[in-house]
């Protein structure tokens, strides 16, 4: 039967870079190795160097042994979380226009000659034609 284990994210991770709370990356496996930093034999500063991203080519161009991968074990803590890291998406609403009447009283009042010189103009065109029958 599968076990369930916690998922983290690789920026959740790399917030685990100090001799005192260090969080290694392996393969997509998270390790808190902070006990192991002493007896590490490259060196503690080797694991703090690959913390925030993910450090299987590190770790297998070291050349570790069966032993050393099986030690891993016991610092396992969880494993990335597959899902792709997706930014929030932001809603923007168009504010409705509470001034819409006063706007419209102002651009009539400002294109009122247009509509007056149709008007006019229909009713010139009007007199004419009833003059002519």
């Amino acid at each position: 039967m599968p076990t369930l284990t916690k998922l983290y994210s690789l920026e959740e991770a790399a917030r685990h870079n100090t001799a005192d709370d260090c969080w290694v990356v392996v393969d997509g496996k998270i390790y808190d190795v902070t006990k192991y930093l002493d007896d590490h034999p490259g060196g503690a500063d080797v694991l703090l160097e690959v913390t925030g991203k993910d450090a299987k080519v590190e770790f297998d161009d070291a050349g570790h042994t069966k032993s050393a991968k099986e030690l891993m074990q016991d610092y396992f803590i969880g494993e990335l979380d597959p899902t792709p890291n997706i930014p929030e998406m932001e809603v923007f609403r168009k504010e409705q226009d509470v001034n819409f009447a006063s706007k419209l009283m102002a651009s009539a009042a400002q294109y009122w000659p247009i509509p007056a010189t149709v008007v006019g103009i229909s009713v010139v065109i009007a007199v004419l034609y009833a003059r002519q029958k």
